[in-house]
């Protein structure tokens, strides 16, 4: 019984912070050797690129470098914990629109896709939509092979993603007028549902 007691009390006293880390997803991306040629010889270090999310919407990367892989890993970790983005999603499953993106050399394209259709996307873009949460996406990158690169582009392109509602308040309308009614002659009925949800997602 005692233990019981002990248990719920270490439940309550839980910090707030510490139970959003413990839902975090960490991904290492990439680790590269470095070396430094100082007087005497080379001198070598470690630098690690990590991506971390919540699967629920929020995502963010970072870099470390240290003299042991372990510390290079933690130090990247912390950074991108720091650097944590939110990103509206459809349906909690999709993004709302095709998006590209560009950093340096590094250009992807992130496509919405249908149910069912899982993450279709190879190397550091699949790291990023993983942790992000997104289950149905298709991403191909077209530039730069450098992980650095991809992800920075993925990052813009998730960036540049707005909900209806973001887009009905910058016009100050209705999320329903917004969405209205579609081009390819599906009946209203849809999209005031797709309405309703994502008033409902915020």
């Amino acid at each position: 019984m005692a233990r019981r007691d002990e248990q719920r009390g270490d439940r309550r006293n839980r910090n707030p912070d510490e139970e959003r880390d413990s839902e975090i997803v960490e991904k290492l991306v990439h680790i590269n050797r470095v070396a430094a040629t100082v007087k005497g010889g080379r001198r070598f270090s470690f630098a690690a690129l990590m991506v971390v999310g919540d699967q629920k919407g929020r995502v963010g990367f970072g870099h470390g470098k240290a003299r042991e892989v372990p510390e290079a890993i933690r130090k990247a970790t912390e950074e991108a914990k720091k650097s944590m983005i939110r990103v509206p999603l459809r349906e909690s499953r999709t993004q709302h629109h095709d998006g590209n993106g560009r950093w340096g050399a590094g250009k992807v394209m992130v496509r919405a896709a249908p149910p069912g259709t899982g993450v279709i996307a190879g190397g550091p873009m699949r790291a990023v939509l993983e942790t992000l949460g997104v289950q149905d996406v298709v991403g191909k990158s077209v530039g730069s092979s450098n992980p650095y690169n991809m992800v920075r582009a993925t990052f813009e392109a998730l960036k540049a993603q707005s909900s209806p509602r973001q887009v009905a308040a910058k016009r100050g309308k209705k999320v329903s007028d917004v969405i209205g009614r579609r081009s390819d002659g599906a009946s209203a009925a849809p999209a005031s549902q797709e309405a309703a949800t994502a008033d409902a997602e915020g």
